[in-house]
This record gives C-alpha cells, structure tokens and sequence, in this order.
C-alpha cells in the first residue's frame, strides 16, 4: 500500500515512486504537467499512445470530480425541497425557490414517500 499525499514530494531519490505516481494520479496536475515530469525526470519515453492515455485518464478524473459536484447540487437541492414541504410551503411556492417545474417537486416528494401515487 503507498500513501500519496495532495502535494507531491520533491525530486528526490528516496519519493521517486511516491513523486511519479502522485504526479500520475494527481487531480491538480494537468495532462501536459504530468507528461512533463513522467518525461523530463524519469525519462519515460512520451510515445503517441502513451500521451493519449494520459490525457484519458485526466479527462476521466475531471469527469468523476464534476458528476461528484453535480451529485452533491442534487442531493442539497432535494433536501431543501423535502425540509420545505414538512415546513408546509405549496408545492408551487417551492417550484418557485428551487427553480423547477412543479412536476418535478411533486415526483421528488413522491419518491420520498410523503405524496400518494
């Protein structure tokens, strides 16, 4: 098991696995920074196909972080939906406040158990 710490450790022989990993799998890196160090201090050769999986693998990191935000939008959204219906607020003054359609309040609160089918 190895550690890889947000920040990677200098160029020194003793991080040297710790430096090209967290360098490889480094959310704050971009796919040019990454091929650089993998490249320039390790003298790994930048082949065409390894570039390409570099830059795949950064654009799928990109893509797990953003669906991770949009999950969390949607889980505050439906619970501030939820905490204003037991308060008591219509489904149409909700709406309103979340920016939806009704439809959609009313299928939210139907999944959550609180509306009759």
């Amino acid at each position: 098991m190895i550690g890889l710490a947000e920040e990677l450790p200098k160029h020194e022989e003793k991080y040297e696995l710790h430096r090209l990993l967290g360098a490889l799998l480094s959310q704050y890196l971009t796919a040019d920074e990454k091929l650089n160090i993998i490249g320039n201090e390790y003298a790994i050769p930048m082949e065409k196909d390894f570039r390409e999986d570099v830059s795949v693998m950064c654009n799928l990191s990109q893509k797990i972080k953003e669906t991770g935000i949009e999950t969390g939008i949607e889980l505050g959204k439906r619970e501030m939906i939820m905490k204003m219906y037991n308060k008591g607020y219509t489904v149409a003054q909700i709406a309103d406040v979340a920016e939806m359609a009704e439809k959609q309040i009313n299928e939210i609160i139907k999944n959550a158990g609180l509306l009759p089918v």
